[in-house]
């Protein structure tokens, strides 16, 4: 059997590949924050200046309408979906009777008039979302908090717990405010939050992990930007923690960040590591093989989100910037394989590499300086073997006629097979079995695997004990097939066995007399096209001295025979 090709990783991918691979209808435009670039405070007054440049204020009130475009139900036209609940209801304005406008940073932690401003937050639909009444008065202006809380929304105590589908909504909002609108004194603070304050900081960056942008947050950041989405009521600002939620941590978080994703045993110094993931060898037109999970670890102690994009034939189950790892180590299972057709003998190859996003570092191999980890799956397509007894045409089925001498004991003689035109993206032939040939006639060992270019031979043996001048013939079936691979073909092929006893006198074709048809086929073993004076046919019939050898000897016999009965 050939050995199986493995092929090692190549490079890893660079970010902004990553960025163009996925970009989508709900991505915001290419190089939107490429002067985000700093850490810490620096990336927050960066991300102040890109969420503040251009942006357009909307007032309080015409959020009535917006809504109906910005939290529109993806899949009932005219509705909206509600936050906390996310319960479909009519899109209409009616004053507030199905839905009303709830302050996620409430009203009364901000500064300055809590009426129907045009200024600061108070406008801003990034900061505003549809809610049920009753669930916005059970809210009133508690804060948000409750670390390891989980389930439907609820107040619990005098914190207001936002449910598993919007808690991570909800803290990337409060993060928006409190980055668009830091000049105003919004602050997110741990614990129970003070006058223009709002937390618990300490929830909100674990919601930012545990519940990360689904396509509804995404698309409603895309719809508050964009002219196109909204034309009446576009803000042309986005929330960038929607789009990059790496950077909360960064901004938020401790300053550092110590987590390191990897597959296998352990990482490399650079934090980076390798798996090759090799699917062997299939012949053309065979299903692909099955895929497989790959485990991916994360040390360390802090959260962070790792980007996953593929590359050639490569297939994963988890695509994309927007998946998390949760605070302390732990693992999840990636499903991956081939996704290509078999029609076409060749390699099949492809790569899935996963980005540690987070832009702040504990050290080397940590966050941001985390080295890509690389997956490699190949797959090699053989086309099939063609059995032939030919080497220059297709030939399943031929006749092998054989020269041997009389009454001479067991002789043997070969007959070749080929695996025809074969190259190294073809199968090898196997020839499994041989149907029992008829007697005098039999098989000399066992039957050729792993056959390539060169001829395999088949030996036969044939008894010539007591038998006499004549030709004797069998026919055999030889069953072959490519070597034991997924979508192997099975072959027949048809050969008739024809031996014609000649004797060692110099009579080459058993006519009776020495003549010149005689010389002519003593002179072509000697010396013609075919020439091969230790041939079995032409010492059967010309090695009258009986030394394995036709030569002069042998011309010098003939010559004295010749004419003569």
């Amino acid at each position: 059997m050939r050995k199986l090709l493995v092929c090692a990783a190549v490079g890893l991918t660079a970010l902004g590949a990553v960025q163009a691979a996925y970009a989508d209808a709900w991505d915001p435009p290419a190089g939107f924050y490429d002067s985000a670039t700093g850490t810490g405070a620096t990336l927050k007054s960066q991300l102040t200046t890109i969420m503040s440049s251009g942006h357009i204020q909307r007032r309080y009130g015409d959020y009535r309408y917006a809504a109906a475009i910005t939290d529109a139900d993806p899949d009932v036209a005219g509705r909206i979906l509600l936050v906390y609940n996310r319960a479909s209801v009519p899109a209409t304005w009616d004053s507030g009777s199905t839905w009303n406008r709830e302050h996620v940073w409430p009203q009364s932690l901000q500064p300055g008039s809590a009426s129907n401003s045009s200024k600061g937050n108070l406008g801003d639909p990034h900061a505003l979302r549809p809610c049920n009444p009753s669930i916005n008065s059970s809210r009133s202006n508690k804060p948000f908090g409750l670390f390891a809380t989980t389930g439907n929304y609820r107040s619990l105590g005098t914190y207001w717990f936002a449910g598993d589908t919007d808690k991570g909504d909800i803290a990337r909002c409060l993060f928006y405010s409190a980055t668009r609108w830091s000049s105003l004194g919004l602050t997110l603070v741990y614990g129970t939050p003070g006058s223009n304050q709002m937390g618990d900081l300490d929830a909100l960056l674990r919601w930012n992990y545990t519940d990360p942008p689904d396509e509804f947050e995404r698309r409603r950041n895309h719809a508050i930007y964009s002219s196109t989405m909204n034309p009446s009521y576009y803000t042309n600002n986005r929330n960038a923690y929607v789009d990059r939620p790496e950077f909360v941590w960064s901004v938020f978080g401790p300053g550092f960040n110590d987590s390191t994703l990897y597959f296998g045993s352990a990482p490399a110094t650079d934090g980076g590591s390798t798996l090759n993931i090799n699917f062997g060898v299939v012949l053309t037109g065979a299903p692909l093989p099955s895929g497989q999970n790959v485990a991916l670890h994360k040390d360390g102690l802090d959260p962070t989100y790792y980007n996953v994009t593929t590359t050639g034939d490569a297939l994963s189950s988890i695509n994309g910037r927007y998946n998390t790892f949760d605070y302390n180590p732990q693992s999840t299972n990636i499903f991956v394989e081939l996704d290509a057709t078999t029609a076409v003998a060749g390699l099949v190859q492809g790569q899935v590499t996963i980005d540690n996003l987070d832009v702040t570092t504990g050290g080397l191999s940590q966050g941001s300086d985390d080295a890509n980890d690389v997956i490699t799956l190949d797959l090699q397509v053989l086309d099939h073997a063609q059995p032939s007894f030919s080497p220059s045409v297709i030939e399943t089925s031929t006749t092998a006629h054989v020269f041997l001498a009389p009454d001479a004991g067991v002789q043997t003689f070969d007959v070749d097979v080929y695996n025809f035109d074969f190259d190294a993206d073809q199968a090898l032939l196997d020839l499994d079995a041989i149907s029992t040939p008829g007697a005098p006639f039999g098989i000399v060992g066992g039957l050729p695997v792993d056959i390539e270019a060169a001829p395999a031979p088949i030996i036969f043996s044939f008894d010539t004990t007591g038998l006499t001048a004549g030709t004797h013939s069998t026919s055999v079936m030889i069953d072959a097939s490519d070597e034991d691979l997924p979508g192997e073909l099975v072959y027949q092929l048809d050969l008739t066995l024809e031996v014609e006893f000649v004797g060692q006198n110099g009579d080459w074709n058993n006519d009776g007399v020495y003549d010149a048809a005689d010389v002519l086929a003593l002179e072509d073993c000697l010396q013609g096209p075919t020439a091969n004076e230790t041939s079995l046919a032409c010492r059967a019939s010309f090695d009258i001295e009986l030394d394995a050898d036709v030569d002069l000897r042998d011309v010098g016999d003939l010559q004295v025979l010749f004419g003569q009965p």
